[in-house]
């Protein structure tokens, strides 16, 4: 059945649980938790996919700082195949600082984003030939790039996108993207933005040129889904207490593409997505909470073995 790739930097996350307030200029607070723990992005979604038993493959950016370290450990603890393309970057890790509260969360990031080299592609175009899905790295402007996910596209590999929030969020910043794409899983906030529109119902509208299904992921409030004409929206997971919504996205992400890969209809992938979203937010941290395989297996209707 082949396996799901995906290139990303890794994200190391500085989570301050239990933050009475947001510190004002010259102030300082202290919380009640802290963890150092890998971040979302695709690094999480492969992670999520791998406990569920789906072959994977990671390519990263991997430097000789002590978060590279640290994320060398954290990826053979959890028995992730990683590929570096980074080493030559003093410290290609991108760092979050999390400082979750009562009401919601606050980020402090640093970043360094690191140009995929013809060299690197010619190391993808080895290494993920026999992919089933892919999750595609946004690099605009890189033609060669593009080239390559529109030779992984004609060998029959389902091709993934998201995002994320930009001030610049716009469709044509990421239209040739946008058009190799089989699937696009914004938030309602990424969705509006991209479309600039004010609803989700036409945000949707805009996206169905581009994509059917669309899918538009509503927090708490479940997943907006539009095909053929009809939208429904699917509800969240029942009977979750959410402490925190780092990774949320992530986690949905690696419940469709874990339907995807087992050939589900996509109102099931949908729903799976919601599942490994929903057990996500139970505890701190994008990877500390998933649900087992055999709960997944059994909603798609797969055998438990």
């Amino acid at each position: 059945m082949g396996f799901i790739a995906g290139i990303g930097a890794i994200n190391c996350d500085l989570l301050y649980g239990g933050v009475p307030k947001i510190p004002n200029e010259g102030e300082e607070v202290y919380a009640d938790t802290f963890d150092l723990q890998l971040g979302g992005g695709v690094p999480a979604i492969l992670v999520n996919l791998s406990r569920l038993g789906i072959p994977v493959k990671l390519f990263t950016f991997l430097g000789n700082d002590m978060f590279s370290s640290f994320a060398k450990e954290e990826l053979k603890r959890f028995q992730i195949p990683f590929y570096n393309l980074g080493s030559t970057v003093k410290m290609p890790i991108q760092i979050t600082s999390v400082m979750i509260t009562e009401r919601d969360r606050t980020f402090l990031s640093y970043g360094r984003k690191k140009p995929l080299t013809h060299e690197d592609i010619q190391t993808l175009e080895e290494e993920m030939r026999g992919s089933a899905i892919m999750r595609m790295y946004v690099e605009p402007g890189n033609r060669e790039l593009l080239e390559f996910y529109r030779e992984r596209k004609g060998e029959g590999c389902i091709l993934t996108f998201d995002t994320g929030w930009e001030d610049d969020l716009s469709i044509d910043k990421y239209l040739e993207y946008i058009r190799l794409a089989d699937y696009y899983t914004p938030n309602l906030k990424e969705a509006l933005k991209i479309t600039g529109k004010g609803t989700v119902e036409e945000a949707a509208k805009v996206l169905s040129r581009y994509f059917d299904p669309v899918i538009i992921k509503l927090g708490g409030e479940g997943c907006y889904f539009k095909s053929g004409g009809r939208a429904e929206r699917i509800p969240p997971m029942e009977g979750v207490q959410a402490v925190d919504p780092t990774g949320a996205g992530d986690a949905f992400h690696a419940g469709l593409m874990y339907g995807l890969y087992h050939h589900c209809d996509i109102e099931t992938c949908i729903r799976m997505g919601t599942v490994m979203g929903g057990y996500c937010v139970k505890e701190v941290g994008c990877l500390t909470s998933y649900p087992e395989a055999l709960l997944l297996r059994r909603l798609a209707g797969l055998p438990d073995s």
